[in-house]
Order: C-alpha cells, then sequence, then structure tokens
C-alpha cells in the first residue's frame, strides 16, 4: 500500500508540474515519517523514497541509526536549541530555522563537529499563533543577520500553511513565500544559495507545486494517518 501511494503522489506531482510548465526534476518528495515505525519506513525506502522528514530530534537519531545511510534526513519539526547537538552531524537539511538564537547554536555545534550544516528559514506567512517562523517582514533580515555566522549555508525557506479543505485558500501564502524567495535571490546575499522552497502537504502539495515547491512534505498522503503512543519515548532532554 506504501508503494502504491507513493506512485500516487509522485503521478500528481508529475501532473501539477506539466500544469504549471516546470520541470519535473525540481520538485523532491520528502516522506514525513513522524510516529511511523521503520518497518514502514523501509517500504517507503524499497519503493524509491530517500528524503525522509522527522519532526522530533529523538526519532530522527533512532531511525537514522537504524536504516540505510544513503537517506536523506530532514529536520522539519520545531528544534529546541538544547537538541541541536544531537542531529547536525546527521541532517542533510534543518527545514525550521525561525531565530537567530536558534542559528547560533546550530553554527556552535557544527563547529564543534567539524561540519557545515544547510538549513531553511521558516517563515510564519499566515500569521497563525500556534505555528513558529519569523514573519514575512523579519524574513530578510533574519536572512542577512544568519548568512553571517559560519558552519552555516541557507539554502531557502519553508513554511507550513494553514489547514484547510480546499487547498486554492493556500495558494496566496505559497505565492507570498515564492515572492519573499525571489526578493533574496535578487539581493545577492553572501552564503545564501536560495534554491529551495520547502512548502506543501498533503492537502495541499499540488497547489505548492504550481506556486514553485521545490520541496514537498507528504505525510498521511503516503503512510495513512498518524498514531501517536502513549508510552513513546521521551525526546532527548
Amino acid at each position: 500500500m506504501i508503494a502504491e501511494n507513493i506512485a500516487y503522489v509522485k503521478k500528481r506531482i508529475d501532473a501539477a508540474c506539466t500544469k504549471s510548465g516546470r520541470n519535473r526534476d525540481e520538485v523532491t518528495l520528502i516522506a514525513v515519517s513522524k510516529t511511523k515505525p521503520v518497518s514502514m519506513l523501509m517500504e517507503a525506502y524499497d519503493a524509491g523514497c530517500r528524503d525522509f522528514g522527522e519532526n522530533k530530534v529523538q526519532e530522527l537519531v533512532e531511525k537514522y541509526e537504524q536504516m540505510p545511510k544513503d537517506i536523506r534526513w530532514h529536520m522539519i519539526g520545531h528544534l529546541q536549541r538544547n537538541k541541536v547537538k544531537y542531529i547536525v552531524d546527521k541532517v542533510y537539511l534543518i527545514h525550521s530555522v525561525d531565530s537567530l538564537r536558534l542559528a547560533e547554536e546550530i553554527s556552535k555545534e557544527a563547529g564543534k563537529k567539524g561540519v557545515t550544516v544547510s538549513i531553511l528559514i521558516e517563515v510564519n506567512v499566515a500569521e497563525e499563533e500556534s505555528k513558529f517562523g519569523t514573519t514575512c517582514k523579519d524574513a530578510i533580515s533574519l536572512v542577512e543577520e544568519i548568512s553571517k555566522l559560519p558552519h552555516l549555508q541557507i539554502k531557502g525557506l519553508m513554511t507550513i500553511a494553514p489547514y484547510v479543505e480546499n487547498p486554492e485558500e493556500n495558494r496566496q501564502y505559497f505565492e507570498k513565500l515564492h515572492q519573499i524567495y525571489v526578493d533574496i535571490i535578487r539581493k545577492n546575499i553572501d552564503n545564501v544559495c536560495m534554491e529551495v522552497l520547502s512548502m506543501g502537504m498533503t492537502g495541499d502539495y499540488e497547489v505548492a507545486v504550481t506556486q514553485g515547491a521545490t520541496y514537498v512534505r507528504v505525510g498521511t498522503g503516503i503512510f495513512g494517518e498518524r498514531q501517536y503512543s502513549v508510552d513513546r519515548m521521551e525526546d532527548l532532554s
């Protein structure tokens, strides 16, 4: 079933690319595997997935140790500063950098491990109180500040759009993030390589693709509804 779901999602991405005149190679599917067991991740892996997204540091670390090493791990959830040290040398991309303080911690820990960490700046385009992310008006100045830090490279932007019944309602937010993305490119800031727009999830990824998404984050559409265990291990402290 997981392989069939992946094929279906990829077919819809293909159609969205065709509709918007985009090259299919520009869009990468991230299988959002939070709360899912390794056995299900391996089904996705066997179906060709190499990009997996996790929300919790503990889960990412545990799965990193158990899964094949050619996987590209994406940290897509809110990242606490005291958890940074556990993942800086394991993640391919951190999508959820929303403050200078968090970026400074990533820079410090990356320096200790001798690595350069690729990050995205999370923008709360819809200005939802329940979501993390910098504001649209502060996004460019935050990029400029973070770009000065060593051991980091800003690769683009990320947003989490509102949950809506009609995905077209989120087009405005994807369009806005794309505009900020273009504005940053025009500034030609040192140590900023704007090549990633991480936007769109199970309910709206097709709309996101037509608005320029390069990564879409699909969980439910691949693995089904999430199962939360009451006795699941606590996150690393």
